[in-house]
């Protein structure tokens, strides 16, 4: 069986095939990439190439090729489909593939969600966090993974209990100061008359304990008993 030199530009990867070979088949034994996203039926034209020499040495346009890349392109420009495209005869053929499109990498929800409360003014980041932690632990997860953002359970913990926290500094900022000294002087009271309420029933309670104990109370019991016999 006669071979045929094909040359895969622009990395000019060079190799022997044997005729009746598809410029498919051929790239992918080169190494060539050539996409191929409809399965190698013809339905689309993402393993488009151009012949840049050697077009008489392939079979005739198909007509999936002409369907989705016009005859004009393919007698005019060199276009062909590589997976409908067959070498039919020996000889050298020059194949052009076309750059591959790199899909840009999609933002996350998560980066989003990032981006946007990076950017949220301290008042709304408050409340938004304040609003996630009135909700109970069941709902919280329900509104978490029903929201536009998914986050994760323990950034909102996190987050939660900083903005919490951030809440009750500003609420003390705003009170005045004799209300702050009043607060702390009723705390510290109301400490004082438990520890005293404390202390009052330890004393009483000893107290008891050496009455039932003491010997000299039950002598004189014995003998007051005797008397008044």
């Amino acid at each position: 069986m006669a071979d045929v030199e094909i040359i895969f530009e622009p990395d000019k990867q060079t190799g022997l095939v044997a005729v009746g070979t598809y410029i498919l088949d051929a790239a992918e034994r080169l190494g060539v990439q050539v996409p191929a996203e409809c399965g190698r039926l013809g339905k689309c034209d993402s393993c488009k190439v151009k012949i840049l020499s050697g077009v008489e040495l392939l079979s005739e346009p198909t007509k999936m090729e002409i369907q989705h890349l016009t005859l004009e392109k393919v007698r005019s420009e060199g276009e062909r489909l590589a997976c409908q495209t067959k070498i039919v005869k020996s000889g050298e053929v020059i194949v052009m593939t076309f750059e591959q499109k790199k899909e840009e990498p999609k933002e996350t929800s998560f980066e989003k969600f990032r981006k946007e409360f990076y950017d949220m003014p301290l008042d709304k980041k408050v409340a938004y966090l304040v609003e996630l932690e009135a909700i109970t632990l069941g709902e919280t997860l329900a509104f978490v993974l029903n929201s536009p953002f998914k986050i994760f359970d323990a950034l909102i913990d996190a987050m939660a209990e900083f903005g919490l926290k951030l809440e009750r500094q500003e609420k003390e900022m705003k009170t005045p100061t004799e209300h702050r000294e009043e607060k702390k002087s009723n705390h510290e009271t109301s400490v004082d008359s438990e520890t005293a309420e404390q202390t009052g029933e330890e004393a009483k309670q000893e107290v008891e304990n050496t009455e039932g104990s003491n010997p000299i109370s039950e002598d004189s019991k014995i003998v007051n008993e005797r008397k008044a016999e």
